[in-house]
């Protein structure tokens, strides 16, 4: 049985000012959007840049200064992802709640932050000692990370659609 409460937060979710504006303001919505994908830009293109040094491509840059440079600019994209995301998602609660494509993007964000603190807690950690080699756990999680964030780019698309 679904709970009850639910659908009244959502509900609540979208009657409140910055939703109401979103579906009433004619370019608002599309602005916020616009703004999330550059969000989606600086933390997904910054993770994919460090995922792909792991995977071998340009092995003759620092790993540990690499993480130092991009993982500020990926935080800058999350901190702009995670409220352009509220508000849009707050537009259109109730139907967004329902849809398989939001869903699986949830999902697989969870997942890829998931694997993002599995691998800076701890394969991440051993980096000094690694020498020229990375480890196959450290590959393992630089795929893993690229296919999530891929999922969950081609999930956001399928949104309209779905």
């Amino acid at each position: 049985m679904p709970d009850p409460a639910g659908p009244a937060l959502l509900l609540w979710l979208e009657a409140t000012a910055p939703a109401a504006a979103m579906r009433e303001a004619q370019w608002l919505y599309p602005a916020v959007e616009v703004v999330h994908i550059l969000g989606f830009v600086l933390l997904v293109g910054a993770a994919a840049m460090f995922d792909l040094r792991l995977l071998g491509v340009a092995r003759g840059l620092d790993l540990r200064t690499l993480a130092r440079f991009l993982l500020p600019w990926s935080r800058t994209g999350l901190a702009v992802v995670v409220p352009s995301g509220l508000v849009l998602f707050s537009a259109h609660a109730t139907e967004m709640i329902e849809n398989p494509a939001f869903q699986l993007k949830l999902a697989l964000i969870l997942a890829a932050g998931l694997n993002a603190w599995w691998f800076h807690r701890g394969v991440m950690r051993g980096a000094a000692a690694w020498g020229g080699a990375t480890p196959r756990r450290a590959r393992l999680a630089a795929g893993t990370s690229l296919l999530l964030w891929v999922g969950v780019i081609a999930c956001g698309r399928l949104l309209a659609y779905l």
